[in-house]
């Protein structure tokens, strides 16, 4: 197939005006990126174009060749990925998306790291944080785009893993009572894998203490994929309820937004045990 067939964001078809706006907004921050492109055709001929231009004026060698047809290839494949990325990003716009309010140096830091990244699923988290911020500018700092760019597929898929924990505890919170309890490590979450995730940024983990809300109501709610659980403080109980060895860090919680996953059958149940001093009677 001919590299003239390239298909350019800009001839996607009838787009919403969000997604119109996004992909004005992302060529101003980064240079006209998605003008109809045929990227491939138009580098190499321009490539072609200055090798013969120079070797009439400088001996070039073959050395010189392979650099320049090298750097045309890996620019190519970047455009190509940062295309990709947006085009994953733009069903997932809100009809009340802005994109105009993004800031033209989170999308240009944006650019420069998810363009190396070429795996397909890689690519939907990405553009899964490009939606969530043209949605809600602001929703993802510089500081966790940076971060994510450090993450490779297996620690995105562990992160996936560990937030099939997550519980709505005010902020979401993976609930992590025994990282040597078989729940978890039948999944993989274990207490190297959660010291791994430590290591990333992505939380914090302290298997010794752990973490306690404090401040709460004699009576409230919290939920396990939309299934709540009544818990209440009895006469005599300390105000404050064990939440686990885990924390989000600001990374994670910014993460965790965009991630969909199923919960884990009986987990609602594990955790209502953990809970039971906490839970009214029926």
């Amino acid at each position: 197939m001919s590299d003239d067939k390239s298909t350019s964001l800009v001839n996607l078809g009838e787009l919403s005006k969000p997604a119109n706006t996004l992909i004005e907004k992302v060529s101003s921050a980064i240079g006209g990126v998605f003008e109809p492109w045929q990227i491939k055709r138009i580098a190499r001929a321009e490539a072609e174009a200055n090798l013969i231009k120079a070797e009439s004026e400088i001996q070039i060698t073959d050395l010189h060749r392979r650099a320049m047809h090298r750097f045309v290839e890996e620019e190519a494949n970047r455009q190509e990925n940062m295309e990709e990325i947006t085009k994953k990003s733009i069903p997932l716009l809100e009809e009340e998306s802005d994109p105009a309010k993004m800031e033209d140096d989170w999308v240009t830091n944006f650019f420069d790291k998810s363009r190396i990244v070429s795996d397909e699923d890689m690519q939907a988290l990405w553009a899964n944080v490009l939606a969530g911020e043209a949605n809600k500018p602001g929703s993802f700092s510089r500081r966790t785009v940076n971060l994510l760019s450090d993450l490779d597929k297996r620690d995105a898929e562990l992160f996936q893993t560990l937030c099939r924990f997550g519980w709505a505890v005010g902020n979401f919170t993976p609930l992590i009572f025994d990282s040597q309890a078989p729940i978890y490590n039948n999944l993989g979450i274990n207490f190297n894998s959660l010291s791994h995730l430590d290591s990333l940024g992505l939380i914090q983990f302290n298997s010794l203490a752990g973490f306690r809300r404090t401040g709460l109501p004699k009576s409230f709610a919290l939920a396990y994929c939309g299934q709540p659980l009544q818990l209440v403080i009895k006469e005599g109980q300390e105000n404050q309820l064990s939440i686990g060895q885990i924390l989000l860090t600001q990374a994670g919680q910014e993460l965790a937004q965009i991630v969909k996953v199923p919960g884990v059958q009986g987990f609602y149940e594990y955790v209502k045990e953990q809970w039971k001093s906490h839970v009214p009677s029926e």
